[in-house]
């Protein structure tokens, strides 16, 4: 574990240049006199490594030097050649990059690990996109990834979900994510997280303003609320509602988003009871699609939607 950890400091000092020894100690999940042990260990070895304390210090490597040594084992060989969602270097441009730095990667592996990893490039397969999502519209992420790694503002003209005319918007970004093969562009606007679909983007412009990101957030920090929100709205209309036993995996698999409990399959009964949560009412409608498979049982306002609906459905064909 010290040799791991040892090789880690050298890589990140290699990479990042001065860093402050109390950053070290937390990402490597030890304590910062543990740090300044293994910065005497490199140096013993012979490592040319040193430290400055004050408000701007710091540890680093003396400047010029540099390792060839990866230091991967077996297992982070095989992990480097599962990167990423097929596609999503495509979408980016990056395919040509990623095939030449797997190949650079696959000739500075210790001989030993090259067979393993190339076996895995071969046998696993990661395909992030939904079954029967449909055809997917062109995405162009050129301009969104011009403002995210030039820290710059963005102008865009963004159409909303069951609207006709798109809206501007200035927003600041953090950067992209792939969501089961779905681009989004996280952002500020006026101080406050947004998630814009990038297929739903008409056009953008770079703007020469700097990012106004808050201090201290990261990509990662906004996604997280971003995606609570969506999982997690607040409220919401709990509905109950029985499954007949035969149609229960379907059942789950399509309500899978609104389930708020898994209901438990006994073996048994003819029926099963399960929860679910709707932003709405009017939402309820989706179990039409299993007609007499589900009935809802409670509240009443929810059974009155789906009897409206199942009327007006009736008319129609009548």
């Amino acid at each position: 574990m010290k040799s791991d950890r040892l090789l880690s400091i050298l890589l990140l000092l290699q990479t990042r240049g001065r860093v402050p020894a109390p950053e070290l100690a937390q990402r490597l999940e030890v304590s910062v006199r543990t740090i300044y042990r293994d910065v005497e260990a490199l140096s013993a070895s012979g490592v040319p490594v040193y430290a400055e304390r004050g408000r701007h210090g710091g540890i680093e490597l003396l400047a010029g030097f540099r390792t060839d040594v990866t230091g991967l084992t077996a297992d982070e060989s095989r992990a480097l050649f599962i990167l990423a969602a097929q596609g999503a270097h495509a979408a980016l441009g990056l395919d040509a990059a990623l095939g030449s730095a797997l190949r650079k990667v696959m000739a500075a592996l210790p001989a030993p690990h090259r067979p393993a990893a190339e076996v895995t490039s071969r046998r696993i397969l990661v395909d992030a996109t939904r079954w029967k999502s449909g055809p997917q519209q062109a995405v162009d992420l050129e301009t969104l990834q011009d403002a995210v790694f030039a820290d710059r503002r963005l102008r865009l003209r963004y159409r909303h979900s069951g609207e006709r005319d798109p809206q501007t918007y200035t927003v600041d970004p953090y950067g992209l994510v792939a969501k089961a093969g779905v681009w989004y562009l996280v952002a500020d606007r006026r101080g406050g997280p947004r998630l814009f679909r990038a297929d739903r983007v008409h056009s953008a412009r770079v703007l020469d303003d700097p990012v106004r990101r808050r201090p201290g957030v990261e990509l990662a920090d906004v996604w997280e609320v971003l995606r609570r929100q969506v999982e997690e709205p607040p409220g919401g209309l709990e509905v109950s509602v029985r499954v007949r036993r035969e149609f229960l995996d379907m059942f789950v698999r399509m309500t899978a988003s609104s389930l708020a409990e898994v209901p438990e399959d006994t073996g048994e009964e003819e029926w099963v009871t399960a929860r679910l949560t709707y932003p709405f009412v009017r939402a309820t409608r989706q179990l039409l699609a299993f007609s007499d498979a589900v009935e809802v049982l409670a509240p009443p306002e929810a059974r009155a939607e789906l009897l409206a609906a199942a009327r007006s459905v009736t008319d129609l064909y009548r």
